[in-house]
């Protein structure tokens, strides 16, 4: 019997292979705790992450999905500052539903394009 982690792992690989992240299209990677949800910009050509943003520090408001669309606004604005306009999003091995939509409608909104 497999437990939730392995198939999360299995569904990952499945996904990333499929996805490469650029210099000038990163790809938008995403870590779900049971607290906290993660976020990263990555060149997978050079290896490189170029930016980041997590609900760990900073002021807490609201509910997760609350602080998950505010972490999506936060990458948008620092990719934004890195001149970045569209990404490929790895919502990694996670259903797009819950925490993890709305960090991708917060970077929508925050005017990346996928």
């Amino acid at each position: 019997m497999n437990s939730k982690a392995y198939n999360r792992k299995r569904i990952h690989l499945r996904i990333r292979k499929r996805l490469v992240g650029t210099a000038e299209k990163p790809r938008l990677s995403v870590f779900r705790s049971n607290k906290s949800i993660y976020c990263q910009l990555i060149d997978d050509i050079n290896g490189v992450t170029l930016a980041s943003a997590s609900s760990l520090g900073g002021k807490k408001t609201g509910n997760k999905v609350d602080q998950s669309a505010e972490i999506g606004r936060q990458i948008a604005a620092k990719a934004k500052a890195l001149k970045i306009e569209s990404i490929v999003f790895d919502r990694g091995g996670y259903l797009y539903h819950g925490r993890v939509k709305a960090l991708a409608d917060g970077a929508r909104e925050g005017g990346l394009v996928f």
